[in-house]
Order: C-alpha cells, then sequence, then structure tokens
C-alpha cells in the first residue's frame, strides 16, 4: 500500500533485480531519454509526411493536434486513477508501445487516420509524463539535490537524438517508415537493458495519498497561476513551433533538403538540453527571475531571426537561440507555483501542467492556420508580442505569496 511505500528505506530499494548497477536518479535520466526518443522521430519527417498524405499546413496542424489532445484527456481522466505500485509494469510497457505507435502513424492514409493514431499516443503519453515526472520529484527528494531540470534536459537529448537518426536516415534515403519500426525496436531493447531493474521510489515523507484533492479530474487556476502561465507561454508556443514546424520551415522558406530540415529540429532540442543540463547552477547562482529574463530576452532575439531570415544559417541560428530561450522557463514556473502558500502545492503544479498542455492542445492548429494564410515565418513571429508580456511579469517568478 502507498502508506507501507512510505516505511521502505532508500537502502533497500536500489538495485534489486537489475542487469547491471544504475543510481537511481541515472535511471530517471534514461526514462526521460527514452520518452522523448521514442517520439522525435516523427517530426523532423514531417516534410516528406505532409508530402505523402498530400495536405497543407493547416489540416497538417490539425492532425498534429491528436497527441496534445490525447495527453490532456489522459491527465484529466487516467491518470487520477493510476497506482504507484504499477508505475514499473506501466514504464516498460508503455514506452515502447509510444515508439511502435509512431511507426504505426507513418502509415496513416489521410490526416484523420493520422490524427487518431496520434490522440491514442498522446493517451499514453500523458500516463508516461506523469511516472517520469513524479519518480523524478520523489528521487529529487531523496537524494536531497535538485535534478528536474536536468532530467527535462534528458528529454531534450532524447529528442535531439532522434532528429540526429532522422537526419541521417533522411540523407541516405531511408525511409520514414523504415527508420520509425527500426527507432521502435531499439527503444524496445532500451528499456529493457536501462529500465528492466527499475522499482519506483516511496512518496515524498508527508505526502497525503489519501487526499482527495488529489485525484480531483481538474484544477481551477487562480490569478497568481495565470500570471506564472503567462511568463512561459510564450516558451511552450515556440518550443512547440521549434520541434513541430522548424523542419517544414526549412522546406518551405528555404526549399531545404529533408536532411537540413530535420537538422533544425535537432538544432532546436540540442539548444535547449544543453541550457537545461546546466540551468540548475545558473538559478542558485544568480536566481530565477534574471534567468529567465535573460531567457526571454534570446527568447525574442531567436524569434526575430527566424521571421525575418535571409539565408539558411541565420534561421538555424535562431532555432539554437529559440531553444535555449524556451529551454528552463516552464520548470521555472513550475517551481514558482510550487512554492506559493495560497494552496497546497500539488494543486498549483497540477494547475500549471495541465494549462502547460492547452497552450500544446491549441499551438499546432494556430501555426498551422498562421502558416497557411500568412506564412510560416510569422507561425513564429505570432509569439513576438507574448515576450514581450512574459517579460513584463516575469518578476512574478520572485513571490511566492498568495496573489
Amino acid at each position: 500500500s502507498p502508506h507501507r511505500a512510505m516505511d521502505i528505506q532508500p537502502a533497500r530499494i536500489k538495485h534489486r533485480t537489475m542487469p547491471f548497477q544504475i543510481a537511481s536518479h541515472h535511471r530517471v535520466f534514461a526514462a526521460f531519454f527514452l520518452y522523448a526518443f521514442s517520439m522525435g522521430g516523427l517530426y523532423p519527417r514531417l516534410p516528406e509526411l505532409r508530402a505523402q498524405l498530400g495536405i497543407e499546413e493547416g489540416a497538417l496542424g490539425l492532425a498534429l493536434m491528436g497527441v496534445a489532445t490525447g495527453m490532456l484527456l489522459s491527465l484529466t481522466f487516467i491518470v487520477p486513477k493510476l497506482s504507484d505500485t504499477g508505475y514499473r509494469r506501466q514504464l516498460l510497457t508503455l514506452l515502447p508501445l509510444v515508439s511502435f505507435g509512431f511507426a504505426l502513424a507513418a502509415h496513416a492514409s489521410n490526416a484523420l487516420a493520422l490524427f487518431g493514431v496520434l490522440l491514442a499516443i498522446g493517451l499514453v503519453l500523458g500516463v508516461i509524463e506523469t511516472i517520469v515526472n513524479v519518480e523524478a520529484d520523489r528521487v529529487e527528494f531523496q537524494r536531497g539535490k535538485r535534478i528536474m531540470i536536468r532530467a527535462h534536459a534528458f528529454w531534450s537529448f532524447g529528442f535531439f537524438g532522434a532528429g540526429g537518426v532522422s537526419a541521417i536516415a533522411a540523407h541516405v534515403g531511408i525511409s520514414p517508415t523504415v527508420q520509425l519500426w527500426g527507432t521502435a525496436l531499439l527503444v524496445l531493447g532500451l528499456t529493457a537493458m536501462l529500465l528492466g531493474g527499475y522499482k519506483p521510489a516511496p512518496p515524498r515523507q508527508g505526502n497525503d495519498t489519501t487526499n482527495p484533492t488529489a485525484t480531483r479530474n481538474w484544477t481551477l487556476p487562480t490569478r497568481g497561476i495565470m500570471l506564472l502561465v503567462t511568463i512561459c507561454a510564450s516558451a511552450l508556443l515556440l518550443e512547440g513551433a521549434g520541434l513541430d514546424w522548424s523542419a517544414i520551415y526549412m522546406s518551405d522558406v528555404f526549399q531545404s533538403t529533408p536532411a537540413v530540415a530535420a537538422t533544425a529540429v535537432s538544432v532546436v532540442a540540442f539548444s535547449q538540453a544543453t541550457t537545461r543540463f546546466f540551468a540548475d547552477h545558473f538559478v542558485d547562482a544568480f536566481g530565477a527571475v534574471k534567468v529567465a529574463r535573460i531567457l526571454l530576452v534570446n527568447l525574442f532575439i531567436g524569434t526575430a531571426m527566424v521571421t525575418w531570415a535571409v539565408h539558411p544559417a541565420v534561421a538555424l541560428g535562431g532555432f539554437a537561440l529559440i531553444g535555449f530561450g524556451a529551454s528552463a522557463l516552464f520548470p521555472l514556473a513550475v517551481s514558482a507555483a510550487a512554492q506559493r502558500t495560497d494552496r497546497p502545492a500539488h494543486l498549483n503544479v497540477a494547475a500549471m501542467g495541465q494549462n502547460g498542455f492547452v497552450i500544446f492542445l491549441l499551438a499546432p492548429p494556430l501555426l498551422g492556420f498562421i502558416a497557411e494564410h500568412l506564412g510560416i515565418r510569422w507561425s513564429f513571429g505570432i509569439a513576438l508580442p507574448l515576450i514581450v508580456i512574459s517579460l513584463l511579469v516575469s518578476h512574478r517568478l520572485g513571490t511566492s505569496g498568495k496573489t
């Protein structure tokens, strides 16, 4: 039971029946990496998939909405029913299932079929998203050292790795379908090897798992939470645009080869990953507000470069700055939400998470509509005023009051 799990000491939960010795936080990093690697291979091949389906950006944006829709439904209706006693079985099963799902998505015959497959994948991703973040939080508490942002760095490294594989596959002429089925087999093997001995960490001490408020399906945001959402909204929008649309951008604006277009996705993911890897140190040294403002300024510059780029190298530099600027704003906002004193931390963190996915839900069709009617450059340029608004309210990261 959850209450008995709280009595288990860290020394007794370490490394039983493992293929080889892996520290608990390294296992968390591996889970985040595989989570992203299993889903990151499709997006760099979107130009080819769009051509295969014979659809425009608007229809593709609506189809891509399936992942966010599924994740939001999962977080609302499935995740509250999860039992942490099943985390191991769920993670070992669902991570490979996601990669095989994306391989099936490459066989979609039209936009509606693609939406349906991505919706099913999103339902699974919502569960994985919850498990890996809960496990990161518990291991962080056990170790007494910050690992959450670095764990998200490994998510970005996974997306970068998948983008690199996609770029190489496109360059040598391997079809998206063959590449994604190969990725699925690789994820299956790596999951067994790296997570085969995984055992969930016990809940935080004093965490009341019987609290009925912890199982609410939806948590309404307060005014303070909405201000924190405003700080990271531009970053969430541009992170999604950079990962989902950068390959399409390079293909449409500069008629880049599939390999160069796929490289744009890797540039965003790698820049984001390396920043997240070192972000904890700079937050400790300079404070959340100053770090957030530096990130937002770079996000503005990178977005402007992409919007008005006259050469592919300028666009790639802009994508690198977008990855850098969008890297840590959402984790910083989540930390600020957890430190607020107006209500229990888990309610504020849940409100941040669900509102974040609402942005991801709306972003693909919005950006696709803009790309189709104003040009794909303005799918990025539309975020410039949002970045200014984020800068104006960034001081809220330094407060933990009730307002």
